[in-house]
């Protein structure tokens, strides 16, 4: 149980008539509920987030901090279950912040930026690298239509990463794990392939996977590579610009009736199902929400199953819930090969760990392994077969 502290001390910043804001610069903590510490060099967006997540019965904002290297020290001294921070701030920056505490002392990071400006965009997946957990929008007034949507979303991303016990990033040693079997070697010459699509599927600590498969394949990988990632709105062209600078690939915002191209990676837009027709081009549809989700991963693996069978590759990593969860079994059925991400480099085993119970994994594999087992499996001929079910 977690114990009480004293208050050390509070001030009151100003008052209105609906509510009393305050600005904590010190630790505090109350049994039972979600330790917070805000890291934002602007005073109004301390007091806001101070507001908004203090409101939540099940918060304590511990903490409100205006730079990075004072998060670094209060980290040490005080870990507090989750920190929400800020990209650019005076003497230590976001980024480095991030990168030093989770060197010395991981905790659950949550970059918490808005999205008018794409640079910080982009800035907010450079933390995700460093270790940052999850990157959701900042509430920015009380007024704009979006506010309670954009707080429930905060909210709910502390709560999930709360409970994420280990927050490191995947260690590049680890071995594979093959689903009761070897990993395939990937030493076979390029030949021939059965293969001619990847879906890929992630949500809740996607990004950084993401980065590390497409930063791990040749860019003339011999197929196309679809992508959903379930995402804050106004977050996926950074999302793009990232993956093109630190990946290399040919990354896009999929459009429809396009033909996929090998070695060109295709991201679902907001708001858009994205799967393949019956001639091989993308198709982008505005049905109804899948588990209150569009784009769905499970929109994405079902039409892959139908369209290619066994001539596709699912994939379905990081993140919460059950989306593509039982349509990656489905291409299994159909002959396709199927990776889930582990338990162990997964910041929330949820989606894929869903899919493995239901027996949809072909290959069960840490992060850093994904990529080799896709190349292993497109130069495969396609005279070979796959690995016994």
């Amino acid at each position: 149980m977690r114990t009480s502290l004293r208050v050390i001390s509070i001030k009151a910043i100003f008052s209105k008539p609906s509510a009393v804001w305050y600005e904590r610069d010190s630790f505090y903590m109350t049994d039972g509920k979600i330790k917070v510490l805000v890291v934002d060099d602007s005073k109004v967006a301390r007091m806001l987030m101070a507001h908004v997540l203090g409101a939540d019965p099940q918060i304590e904002v511990v903490g409100t901090l205006n730079d990075g290297q004072e998060a670094l020290d209060f980290v040490q001294n005080q870990k507090p279950d989750v920190v929400v921070m800020d990209i650019h701030m005076p003497n230590l920056d976001g980024f480095e912040a991030t990168r030093r505490i989770m060197e010395t002392q991981p905790v659950p990071i949550i970059i918490c930026t808005a999205t008018a400006n794409a640079s910080e965009v982009v800035n907010s997946f450079r933390l995700m690298e460093a270790g940052a957990v999850a990157c959701v929008e900042k509430p920015v007034s009380p007024g704009s239509p979006d506010f309670d949507k954009v707080v429930g979303n905060l909210l709910q991303t502390i709560k999930l990463m709360s409970e994420v016990k280990v927050v490191r990033r995947w260690p590049r040693a680890r071995s594979a794990k093959l689903a009761g079997k070897e990993s395939p070697e990937p030493e076979w010459k390029p030949a021939a392939t059965g293969i001619h699509i990847v879906g890929i599927g992630a949500s809740t600590g996607g990004p950084p996977v993401l980065q590390t498969i497409l930063a791990s394949l040749p860019k003339d990988f011999p197929a196309p590579v679809l992508i959903v990632q379930h995402i804050a709105r106004g977050f996926l062209p950074g999302l793009l610009d990232w993956l093109r600078q630190t990946t290399g690939w040919q990354v896009h915002i999929a459009a429809h009736g396009i033909v996929p191209l090998p070695g060109h990676a295709y991201l679902a837009p907001d708001d858009y199902h994205m799967g393949v027709t019956a001639s091989q081009r993308i198709l982008l549809s505005r049905e109804e929400p899948m588990a209150n989700l569009r784009p769905a991963v499970a929109f994405l693996f079902r039409s892959l199953a139908g369209t290619y069978g066994s001539h596709a590759v699912g994939v379905l990593l990081t993140g919460m819930g059950r989306d593509g969860a039982t349509e990656l079994k489905l291409m299994r059925d159909a002959g396709a090969e199927t990776i889930a991400q582990d338990r162990e480099s997964s910041v929330v085993h949820g989606m894929p760990g869903e899919a493995i119970a239901a027996g949809g994994a072909t290959y069960i594999l840490p992060a850093d392994k994904i990529a080799d087992t896709l190349i292993t499996l497109v130069r495969r001929p396609a005279s070979i077969a796959g690995p016994p079910l």
